[in-house]
Parts: C-alpha cells; structure tokens; sequence
C-alpha cells in the first residue's frame, strides 16, 4: 500500500561546505546582478523620451519578466543552502511550477513578437510608425503575457491531478516539469502527452515565426545599396538574434523531449543555465550591443 504524500525534498546542491559556500555567493552576485540589471533597463526605458519605441518597450517588458523569472526559483535556492531542511510543499511546489514555466511561456511569445518588430522596422521601414502603434505594442505585450500564463495553466492542471507516492525526493533546486513528473505512482500519460505536445506549440510556433522574420530580414539586408544601411540594420538585430540562439537551444533542449530520457544531473546544470544565468547575460547582451542604450547610459 502507499501513502499520497504532500511535501516534497528538494535536493539541490548537496556538495560540501566549502562548495556549497561558493555556489551561495555565485547564486546570491548573480540575483542581485540581474535584479540590479533589469531594473536599470527599465527605469531607462522608462524615463528617456528617446527611448520610446516599440522596440524599447518589448525590451522593458523582457526586463519585468526577467526580475520575476529568477524570483520564482533563486530565493529559495539561496535559503536552502544554509537551511536543515529543503522541504516544499505540494502547493508551493505546484505554484513554483506554474509561475515558471509561464513565464518562461511568455518569453516565448514575447522574443516572436520582438521578432516581428525587428521584420516591419527592417523590411517596411516607411509603414512601420502606422503598423507598430503604441495599441498594437501593447496587445501585443498582452498577448504573450496571456497566452503563457494560459498554456501554463492547462500543463499545471493535468500534473496536479496527479498522485504523488513517494520516493518525494526531487534531484532538482526547483519544482520543474520532469523531476515532478517522474515522482508520480499513477498513469501520467496524458498529462505527459498534454504536456510535451503544448511545449512544442509554444516553443516552436514562436520558434518559426522567428526564423521566418529573420529570414525575410537577412534577405532586405542584402538587397540594401549601401554597406552602412547594412551595418546599421544588423546592429538592431544582433542582440535580439543572440538572445533567441541562447534561450531557445536551452529550452528546447530541456522541454521538447520525452521527460523520462533526462538525466537529471544534466537537468541541473542547464537549467542552471537557463534560468540564473541567461536573465543575467540579456540586460547585458542588450546594452552591449546597442549604441542608444550605452550612450544614454554613459550620459
């Protein structure tokens, strides 16, 4: 017989003091860093009339996503290092999840309508004030906040129904979708299948319509006279385009596969990647590559 239990062990990093203490103050530099960060983002966009445009304000709207994308998972990361006990319960551990994955389900959407913005301003430059109003901006915005709070909704729905027996041990820092659904004692086929199915629609769909603008990009850029018209479209392209390269190959990577062929160290290690490291690398990324932002900035 077995017990449906109602708290999980989340193990985390369970090395010894002395790496333990190391990868407290890498996790700690690298929340604070990337809070620090996307703040400064959008306290600029915020306040520089130069810097209201369309494609200033997806960035801002990336930004807000990146402070709460970490916040989800690193403060109780960061409390389990010094803490007796990483016990989470069946609520909190459901609620994480959802948090999660929807806003990684909103960066998503959001990157394909970045995606979209960068194809009218570079292949239809004269329509593009008409076409990228500051309503569409904001549907747009509203879109992909909806569309992946909604999507998460409908994966949590099915794995929460699920029954949980035990071992309770997750092997992860955070409730994810594959170490929770190989916890399960019940058939999860169909929430397996609900699952993978909706990862692939909301990763590849934005997926394709990404490539696709950049495809149409790359071709008006090389149709263009000059070679400064050229330099200057790809300037405004290469920070997305780099973005999208380090988020999409990390997330495909980890959700659009069968969930029982993870190895769950292997788990760790990207989503490590991807959910501490890759929000601290795009203010970066962004300002880097951008000669508006670093000159308001250094102003």
């Amino acid at each position: 017989n077995q017990t449906a239990i109602n708290e999980f062990i989340l193990l985390g990093f369970s090395y010894g003091l002395q790496v333990q203490t190391l990868l407290y103050l890498v996790f700690l530099v690298t929340y604070m860093l990337t809070i620090t960060e996307n703040a400064i983002i959008i306290f600029v966009v915020k306040r520089n009339h130069h810097l209201q445009k369309p494609m200033y304000y997806f960035l801002g709207n990336l930004s807000f996503l990146e402070i709460w994308y970490v916040s989800v998972t690193l403060p109780r990361l960061l409390f389990g290092f010094w803490s007796q006990s990483m016990t989470i319960s069946f609520s909190s551990c459901m609620t994480q999840l959802y948090f999660f994955i929807s806003l990684m389900c909103t960066e998503c959407v959001l990157l394909a309508v970045m995606a979209y913005d960068r194809y009218l301003a570079v292949c239809h430059p004269l329509r593009y004030p008409a076409i990228m109003t500051h309503k569409l901006c904001f549907q747009l915005s509203i879109l992909s906040w909806a569309g992946g709070f909604s999507i998460s909704l409908v994966k949590v729905s099915f794995i929460s129904r699920l029954t949980f027996c035990g071992p309770q041990v997750i092997n992860h820092f955070f409730c994810d979708i594959s170490p929770v659904l190989n916890l399960s004692c019940t058939d999860m086929s169909l929430a397996e299948t609900v699952d993978f199915a909706l990862a692939l629609v909301i990763l590849l769909v934005p997926l394709l319509i990404i490539v696709f603008s950049y495809c149409c990009i790359l071709s008006a850029i090389l149709c263009m006279p000059s070679a400064q018209g050229r330099r200057k479209a790809f300037s405004t392209c290469t920070s997305h385009f780099t973005v999208v390269i380090i988020f999409f190959s990390a997330t495909l990577f980890m959700y659009a596969r069968p969930r029982r062929i993870h190895p769950f160290n292997l788990n760790k290690i990207v989503s490590v990647f991807y959910a501490v490291f890759t929000p601290a690398l795009n203010p970066l990324i962004y300002c880097l590559r951008n000669k508006e932002v670093k000159e308001i900035l250094r102003k």
